[in-house]
């Protein structure tokens, strides 16, 4: 079954490590993601630009509105995301506990749902 891993931490404390630590957290990373994929458990991921970059798009009686910056303040920002293969929800945990950034936010673990088949409605 599928995973996504949703990490989120609060800005504030990144922006407050030093040049040092923040490229040690980010080589951590690194290495956490080669790891899993070396147990074949990794299917895709990637770190996010930071929250003041993004764009929430809302679609409402058929026009587009955008706002920018993220859809809730929230004190903990979604910083990125691994996509992962495992057994089971518990191993699912278990691999999130290897995220690196778990050690100054959180971890969200969710099943992706499989969409049916396209229908061919002729």
């Amino acid at each position: 079954m599928n995973y996504l891993c949703l990490v989120y931490y609060d800005e504030k404390i990144m922006t407050s490590m030093s040049q040092r630590e923040w490229d040690d957290l980010n080589q951590e990373c690194i290495a956490c993601g080669e790891g899993m994929r070396e147990s074949g458990h990794w299917l895709g991921g990637n770190a996010l630009q930071p929250v003041e970059t993004a764009t929430t798009v809302r679609v409402r009686n058929g026009k587009i509105s955008t706002t920018d910056g993220p859809f809730a303040e929230t004190r903990e920002q979604l910083a990125g995301f691994y996509l992962l293969e495992a057994r089971d929800l518990n191993e699912a945990i278990a691999l999130a506990g290897k995220i690196p950034p778990a050690r100054y936010g959180s971890i969200e673990v969710r099943p992706v749902r499989e969409l049916p088949p396209k229908r061919n409605d002729n």
